[in-house]
């Protein structure tokens, strides 16, 4: 990944193709008086949509999953 250091005002004229910079991969620091103020970076991956119902069957609930544990049996 590349990128790109540029003082606040220059990055106002230039934002449009900042961020056609950042679309491409390119990381693009903003800097005021030298200092970074700002990062312009590209989105992560999205995520994509959850389907329900396809982790059936994965994972099967014990009959005793509500049974009282033994170690507070003395608590009962």
């Amino acid at each position: 990944m590349s990128n790109i250091t540029i003082e606040l005002d220059q990055a106002e004229v230039q934002l449009g193709s900042l961020i056609q910079a950042v679309c491409g991969g390119t990381e693009v620091v903003i800097t005021r008086d030298g200092q970074a103020v700002a990062r312009l970076v590209p989105p992560k991956q999205t995520v994509t949509d959850r389907i329900p119902g396809s982790a059936k069957g994965l994972f099967v609930v014990p009959d005793d999953f509500d049974a009282p544990l033994e170690d507070f049996s003395e608590y009962m």
